[in-house]
């Protein structure tokens, strides 16, 4: 598990910059040492790296899926919200810069200081209850 989250992480950019200066043969132990602290203190609705990591296959199953399928999209009719983070790694911002300007009713929110991981736990930087504000505001 942890070997496919440093796979994961490496391969997207989503780990600290650090991360691409430390071998892999350090990080996997690293990451089994944080995967098992995290799970000692977690309780209740706390989604572990554990639990997120079987998914990451498919978020990058639809990445690849969906590539150069972007004028598509603009038949999509529906109101969209699009979310986003200033510190994610660019290739979201090109991502939904791409949406923002083919969807037809499209509303783009940028989290500022936020990173990928802004409606996670907030022990990760996360601040989910801003996600949430957006969420119930577009829909209420």
């Amino acid at each position: 598990m942890a070997s496919a989250l440093v796979t994961a992480m490496l391969g997207a950019q989503m780990g600290p910059p650090i991360f691409n200066a430390v071998p892999r043969w350090l990080l996997e132990p690293l990451t089994k040492m944080m995967m098992a602290g995290e799970e000692k203190k977690a309780d209740g609705d706390y989604v572990t790296m554990r639990m997120l990591a079987p998914t990451i296959h498919y978020d990058h199953h639809l990445s690849v899926e969906t590539e150069g399928m972007l004028e598509s999209f603009g038949g999509i009719r529906a109101e969209v919200l699009l979310l986003g983070s200033s510190k994610s790694p660019s290739y979201f911002k090109i991502a939904l810069d791409g949406l923002n300007k083919v969807l037809p009713h499209v509303e783009r929110i940028e989290f500022a200081g936020l990173n990928h991981g802004a409606s996670g736990n907030t022990d990760r930087g996360g601040k989910p209850e801003r996600v949430a504000q957006e969420l119930r505001r577009f829909f209420g």
